[in-house]
């Protein structure tokens, strides 16, 4: 793979608009290739940030703990730049914690600068990325409005099925994740009770069955159509696609 670090950054959307030369560019903004384990807090809330993280394989959450209660606020996927906008903020509100295991590469924070220094097209590249966490942020806070346990659940498989989608790396029946029912239950702000009886209102339904996190389905169209899901907010094909000449 000629981009073995971020080959899969931005991939199905603004990627395919970059030169080599930017490609390049930002495969030599890693510094370092790491694995780490279930668990492991790559940045915690509060800490000084000197390094930001590139997601190559695996999942990574964004967490939250208020009053001994887990939040998971987020949920990042190979290709993603997860904590970019610590270069600007240096401390974060929330803690970036390996949800299984996972390789990553960290960015330090002057090869960054130069970036924003130097290269104009990486730049903008670099704010795409943080303005699509950005519109993820926002449809998750609306799905938690508007859909009941189950949907939400649906919906958050149906995401990531999509966000494989646009790397490449998506299997048509099954998405495979390291996620237990408790991690879902803080997805969807509700106990591991609620989240249990939504994981068997989706069997019932016969539209997808969880076990062990994995998810399989015969149907994603089914699915998604159950979650309510439109993936216009991952700017991918759809009306809000990147055009070349605003580039």
């Amino acid at each position: 793979m000629e981009f073995p670090n971020t080959g899969d950054f931005l991939a199905g959307r603004l990627r395919d608009k970059l030169e080599h030369d930017d490609l390049e560019f930002i495969e030599s903004l890693v510094a370092e290739r790491q694995k780490a384990d279930t668990g492991k807090v790559l940045l915690a809330r509060g800490a000084v940030a000197n390094v930001s993280t590139v997601l190559i394989s695996g999942y990574i959450f964004r967490t939250i703990q208020s009053e001994n209660r887990r939040f998971i606020v987020g949920v990042h996927v190979p290709g993603d730049f997860v904590d970019l906008h610590s270069f600007a903020l240096k401390r974060l509100d929330h803690d970036v914690v390996a949800a299984g295991p996972i390789t990553y590469g960290t960015v330090p924070h002057e090869r960054l600068r130069t970036a924003l220094e130097e290269r104009p097209r990486v730049a903008r590249a670099l704010w795409f990325a943080t303005l699509l966490d950005a519109a993820i942020h926002r449809k998750w806070i609306q799905m938690l409005e508007q859909l009941d346990a189950p949907r939400r659940i649906a919906h958050i498989y149906c995401e990531l099925q999509c966000r494989y989608e646009l790397i490449g790396q998506a299997n048509a029946r099954a998405l495979r994740t390291p996620f237990t029912q408790i991690d879902l239950a803080d997805m969807c702000g509700v106990s591991a009770i609620h989240a249990n009886r939504a994981v068997g209102k989706l069997r019932e339904l016969g539209l997808a069955e969880i076990r062990r996190g994995d998810l399989y389905t015969s149907d994603w169209k089914a699915l998604r159509q159950y979650a309510q899901f439109d993936a216009d907010y991952l700017y991918g094909d759809g009306p809000l696609r990147f055009d070349q000449d605003w580039f």
